[in-house]
């Protein structure tokens, strides 16, 4: 991919992502979560009042950086990541990665990309931002 032809306002292909529960467990055993949200549903409906299993915050990061990196592959490398989560989503529901570009820094070759992840009602429950710098 070359600089020329990446412009303000490309999206990025769409990513659709339905955590279930074995890789929520692998995901939380790989981070060292023990967080009975992630696992334990009659915990986490009866004593923490959510209606299922929360998917983490920290795989939905995970999700939003998947979608950059497979959008530049081998043409760039990633060199700036952020994002917060604002809204709990759960095993079950299909949520939906996007980004779009920003702005496209040629002097430095870098290009900036707005994300978020979407759930099924259509809100975005974890915006982000990236910078991908190109490979000349």
């Amino acid at each position: 991919m070359k600089l020329s032809r990446v412009h303000v306002g490309d999206p990025l292909p769409e990513r659709a992502f339905k955590p279930d529960e074995v890789q929520l467990f692998m995901y939380n055993a790989a981070i060292w979560n023990h967080h009975r949200i992630h696992y334990d549903h009659p915990y986490t409906t009866g004593e923490e009042g959510h209606p299922g299993i929360v998917i983490d915050g920290p795989l939905q990061g995970d999700f939003l950086t998947q979608l950059v990196l497979e959008w530049v592959g081998t043409d760039g490398v990633l060199s700036g990541f952020e994002y917060s989560n604002r809204k709990a989503a759960y095993i079950g529901e299909t949520l939906r990665a996007r980004g779009r570009i920003t702005e496209v820094r040629e002097a430095d070759g870098e290009v900036d990309v707005e994300l978020a992840i979407v759930n099924e009602a259509g809100e975005v429950i974890t915006p982000g931002k990236a910078s991908v710098r190109l490979h000349q």
